[in-house]
Order: structure tokens, then sequence, then C-alpha cells
């Protein structure tokens, strides 16, 4: 019987290069492909940062594309990240929102655009160093359900991928735990087995993102008005890039008791401060919405969901109300309901679905 062909997205990192290793022990036609996507800066500040697709990316996959023995390819999709993810990323803040550029860069780039271009190439599926598993489900749906380690689960970030995505993808990583991955790294003598995981954004690699995005635009972003909930203006603000709902370190704000971000509002370039009983909420509106177990929501359903990728979750009932809407109503109120990050819905083991959240009421 022929072999199966399968492109796997290499990073450089262990994750994806195990996730090849182990394919190809499995008896798939395993290419590698590293995507290039934003890397023009000078080597040294790659080397630096590490991150998931770096210049040292290309040349620490490279090395171990050909110690498990597979071919290996550089491909460019600078157009399609800038497209979906960087200029998605600099609107998001601009428009008072906090983007998850992550989220972006799987379902249209790590996905959509590679996808494409390997089944063009004749590939049966392309697959990730990420940590979760794929079922088929018995409503013939396919579903991520979540990694065999929870510390680790990546399906937070991989919730917005299509039925004809999952249907295509390998996730063999999601079997295993991170030290079990570094064992068998170490085990067949990879040269990544120790390698850091990245951290931050990857085209970000400072942290700065205010920054980055003055200098992307080439716009100045106008300080503001801090104000309360009753309009009463107690601050001048740097900016609203620089701020994010929740956030309670950096506003410079000397009040005699902690305050936290309620909102931004980019049409009045204010941004609203207010207690930490303020920062909470019961209700999550979400649209953009992605169903993956299910193909929708019939009626009310209890659900985990979780509003930001390390919050642990919460029960909540999740409800349409609209086309492209849902509302959650969770058992407890949560802290800092972000407008731009995502809200993805679990029953039990698997990822029922999700959106971006727009609203905390």
């Amino acid at each position: 019987m022929e072999k199966k062909k399968v492109v796997v997205g290499m990073s450089g990192g262990v994750d994806s290069s195990v996730a090849a290793w182990l394919l190809k022990e499995q008896g798939y036609d395993v290419v590698g492909v590293t995507m290039q996507i934003w890397q023009d800066e000078e080597e040294i500040i790659q080397e630096e940062n590490g991150g998931c697709c770096g210049l040292s990316a290309v040349e620490d996959a490279r090395r171990v594309a050909a110690a498990i023995g597979i071919p290996y390819y550089v491909m460019n999709f600078k157009k399609e990240f800038k497209d979906y993810v960087i200029d998605y990323f600099v609107n998001e803040y601009k428009e008072g929102r906090t983007p998850n550029p992550c989220i972006a860069c799987n379902r249209y780039v790590k996905w959509e655009a590679l996808l494409k271009r390997s089944m063009d190439i004749g590939a049966d599926y392309i697959a990730t160093g990420h940590y979760a598993k794929i079922d088929k489900l018995e409503n013939g749906r396919y579903a991520l359900h979540t990694s065999t380690t929870g510390a680790k689960d990546q399906t937070y970030a991989l919730y917005n991928l299509t039925q004809e995505q999952l249907a295509h993808t390998l996730m063999p990583v999601g079997d295993y735990t991170k030290d079990e991955i570094r064992a068998m790294a170490s085990e067949v003598a990879l040269q990544v087995a120790h390698k850091p995981d990245s951290q931050d954004i990857c085209f970000v690699p400072n942290g700065d993102y205010a920054s980055f995005i003055e200098e992307y635009t080439g716009d100045k972003i106008s300080p503001g008005n801090f104000v309360t909930s009753d309009g009463t203006v107690v601050g001048q603000h740097k900016g609203i890039i620089h701020y994010t709902v929740g956030q309670r370190k950096g506003l410079g704000l000397s009040l005699g008791h902690p305050v936290f971000v309620l909102e931004i509002r980019p049409e009045t370039n204010e941004v609203v401060v207010g207690s930490n009983e303020e920062s909470m909420s019961r209700y999550v509106r979400a649209n953009k919405i992605n169903f993956m177990s299910v193909a929708d929501l019939k009626e009310p359903t209890r659900v985990w969901a979780k509003i930001r990728y390390n919050h642990k979750g919460a029960w909540c009932i999740a409800e349409r109300t609209g086309e492209d809407e849902i509302l959650c109503t969770f058992d407890e109120p949560q802290r800092a309901i972000t407008p731009g990050q995502a809200v993805v819905l679990y029953d039990n083991d698997y990822v029922l679905g999700g959106g971006t959240i727009i609203a905390d009421k």
C-alpha cells in the first residue's frame, strides 16, 4: 500500500521535531517544512529570540530533518502572515481590543495556507507539534480533544480550525507529556532535545507591542485621559495601545487603592479604570463563531469555558443570541473579560467551539 504523505510544519523546536520523527516511525512519507513568515532581521536578533519561526529555527529544523532522514524545504508565507496576522494584530490594538495573533496564525497561515500548498504538492495531511489530539466523533464531525498533559494543552489556540482542516491534520504529540517528548528527542539524539520553549509573540521579540505598532504604522499614538466609570478624569495615559482590559500594573496612577483597566474607548481616546469588583462579570458575548464537536448550538448548553489561554476555565451556559453571536453566562463572575480574546467552549474533553469576545454584558 502506498504510504500516506504528510507535511510537518517544523519550527526548529523539540515538539515539531519529535512530531516529524514519530510520523516517520509510524510509516508515513514525511516532508519537513519551515514557514518563512517574517524573518528578515539580522541573525543575531533571531538567535537571541529563539522564537518559533526565527532564522535559527530554519537551521535547527534543517539539522533535525537531516538527522531523521526526511526531505526539508523552507516555504515563504510572508504575505499571508502580514495580511492575516500582523495587520490584524495592529488594527485590533488601535481599535482598543486585545488580539490573539497565535489563533489567527494557526487558522489562516499554519493551516489554511500551508494545507493548500501541501495538498498542491500531493500531501494527504499536514502535521504540527501542538499538544492536542484530533478525533472523529460518532456524529461524523472532527473535534479537538485535550492533550494528555493539561499543563501544556494547546486546544484553546486551535479552536478556530475548520472541519476540512481537522480532517487533514495529524497531531502526534498530543498523546505525550513534555518530559516524554524531550526524553524521546534525547534518545534519538536530536540536537533540539533541550532547546527552551519559545516565549512571547514571535514578531515582537522584546514584548514591546506599542513600539512595534508605532514603528510598523508610522503613526504616533496620542496620549489621553484615564477616567472612572462615571467619567471623572484621574490621570493621563500614554496611548491606548499600551493597555489591555484587566491590566493593573504599569498604569502610573496613585489613587490610594488598586485600580484595573475596565474598558478602552478608541473613539474618545479614554482608558476606563476601576476597582477589582468592577472588573468582574458573569457574561461574555462573542461573535465570529466556529463550531467544532457540534454543527450548531440548538439550545442553551452547559459547558466548561476558557476566556484566555491561561484561564483555568469555569462553568457557564452558552446559547445562541444571533446569526453569528453567542452569550455565555457563567456560574461565578469572571475577571477581566477582554474584547478581542477568544472564549473557547469545552464539552468534556472536546472543543465544542468558540468565538471572539466582543463584550462582558
